[in-house]
């Protein structure tokens, strides 16, 4: 909830580099930074080391990703995340697994904003963000899925994107517009007198995501999307990442359940011991033996 209710400290501040048409939310343009970072073979590197910055190149790269470069945090002298360097660009989903106690969540909320980094910085679409709050990264096109339920339980299914479009979009005509085309693409049109506490989980996620896609961002950031559902939730929540990205939004997923996490990103991050161990397509990091012996184990199968 932390990311919504921070669109609410400053309204209708100034949001760059973003070009809107006259239709409202299913025009903005997504891909207006245009071209794509090349895709990189599946590189490792073993624990101990920090990895080559190869994986966000600043002159190559184009200016439309998110990115971390030489991430650095610790807790009571002991360094949790040592130089962790990743990026997502719009409309690709790119996973964050690890083990327990690896740095993974340290590094993904480093991203999100709510964890200070010791060292390293913060990229968005070419602009230093490391030092601003949550709710200026999420002004600026950063979106957050936390793992616990984030609806506002005391209104309905439209009061609840409602509440966020009045934030972003002045014209009460746009609003109404963006609201029904939310609902419908999210299919909860029929329920959107429904009272938020009576929904189930995977119609509380399309609102939430729905709620979260009426802030415009350009990249969602996804705290266990996994966590505690049904396997007919996780088929659901599967359908409605790929959704996101083929609006054009970058999606970054951390997540326990890696099965299902592979199975949807287009390449994932492997962090080991505060540092990245891998980077790389399914196939290249299942069938990679030292993060198989160090994470996966022998018998893992997709």
């Amino acid at each position: 909830m932390l990311n919504i209710l921070a669109l609410f400290r400053h309204r209708r501040a100034p949001r760059p580099r973003r070009k809107v048409g006259n239709g409202g939310w299913h025009d903005i343009d997504l891909t207006s930074l245009g071209g794509a970072i090349p895709a990189a073979r599946a590189k490792k590197a073993p624990p101990g080391r920090p990895r080559p910055r190869r994986d966000a190149p600043r002159q190559e790269a184009p200016r439309a990703y998110l990115a971390a470069h030489n991430l650095e945090k610790s807790y009571g002298g002991r360094r949790v995340v040592n130089g962790v360097n990743l990026y997502v660009r719009r409309g690709e989903a790119v996973g964050l697994l690890g083990p327990n106690g690896a740095g993974k969540t340290t590094a993904f909320y480093m991203i999100t904003g709510l964890i200070k980094a010791d060292r390293g910085h913060i990229e968005l679409d070419g602009h230093e963000v490391t030092h601003l709050p949550m709710y200026q990264r999420a002004r600026l096109g950063i979106g957050y899925l936390p793992q616990e339920a984030s609806i506002f339980r005391g209104l309905n299914v439209e009061e609840n994107i409602r509440a966020v479009l009045e934030v972003v979009e002045p014209d009460r005509r746009r609003r109404e517009a963006d609201l029904d085309a939310l609902l419908e693409e999210f299919e909860i049109t029929r329920h959107r007198k429904t009272p938020s506490i009576a929904l189930s989980g995977g119609e509380r996620r399309r609102v939430e995501i729905a709620r979260a896609l009426a802030s415009r961002p350009n990249y969602m950031l996804l705290d266990e999307p996994f966590a505690g559902i049904d396997p007919k939730a996780v088929v659901e929540i599967q359908r409605l990442v790929r959704r996101l990205t083929t609006r054009g939004i970058g999606v970054l997923i951390t997540d326990h359940n890696v099965r299902e996490t592979l199975a949807l990103t287009d390449r994932s991050y492997i962090i080991y011991s505060g540092q990245v161990l891998m980077e790389g397509r399914k196939d290249d990091i299942v069938n990679d033996p030292e993060v198989r012996r160090l994470y996966l184990g022998e018998e893992f199968r997709v």
